[in-house]
């Protein structure tokens, strides 16, 4: 009786947990060191964003884009408060999508890769990624106005890699994402003009704590980030 082969082990590169398929080229390891980046990114942000919606709205919105600048520059614009706040709103929806064609490359290179990354995380997360997935399949590139939608599912992060896998051109996905980008902020900013003064209020009584909000994020980040490399240890 002849013994069976040897079943040949893995190369480090065919381990699960990594999006892909085949040896990493350069482009491979730039991809995904820049998602590195943006994550470490976002962190920073988190203290200033909170400064910056103290300090001045539509400076918050010009540089993160984010939907609570554009409703509070909505809310200054309603009392005359936010002169050029179209400028705001156009440089912000820029800012905001700055990063967006990382995924539309990681979609390009790996295909499903990134998005099984993802869903290997966890029972829950492996199920909102196959919802938001069947809803990009379906909706094609209109899916891409719909990526900014306030919902508990990864929709952005799945469209955009979509986008990438089935060929879109680089251009025109940026393109619709500035577009739709630019729709919900707007949206945002009419909501905020509705309410007007009550939000403005709000916002002088936050504006005397914000320094002392952004430093406690700064605290919990660091505190967090520690707190984790020793678990790992």
């Amino acid at each position: 009786m002849t013994s069976a082969e040897p079943t040949a082990e893995k190369e480090w590169w065919e381990e699960d947990g990594l999006p892909w398929n085949s040896k990493p080229t350069k482009q491979d390891y730039w991809c995904l060191g820049l998602f590195g980046f943006v994550g470490l990114f976002g962190m920073a942000m988190i203290p200033l964003r909170a400064w910056l919606l103290g300090l001045d709205p539509p400076v918050m919105l010009a540089l993160t884009g984010s939907r609570i600048g554009a409703a509070s520059t909505g809310a200054l614009a309603s009392i005359g408060q936010a002169e050029n706040w179209l400028a705001y709103l156009l440089i912000g929806s820029v800012v905001a999508i700055k990063f967006d064609w990382i995924y539309w490359w990681a979609g390009k290179l790996w295909g499903r890769g990134m998005l099984e990354v993802q869903a290997s995380q966890s029972k829950r997360a492996a199920k909102n990624i196959a919802r938001a997935e069947a809803w990009g399949r379906k909706l094609g590139w209109v899916g891409i106005f719909l990526a900014y939608l306030p919902i508990p599912l990864p929709i952005a992060f799945v469209v955009f890699v979509l986008a990438g896998m089935t060929g879109m051109k680089l251009w025109k996905f940026m393109l619709l994402n500035f577009v739709a980008k630019t729709l919900w902020s707007l949206l945002y900013f009419a909501l905020g003009w509705r309410i007007g003064e009550p939000v403005v209020f709000v916002l002088e009584q936050y504006a005397r704590v914000a320094n002392w909000i952004a430093i406690a994020l700064i605290v919990v980040i660091f505190f967090t980030a520690f707190r984790g490399q020793r678990r790992a240890a």
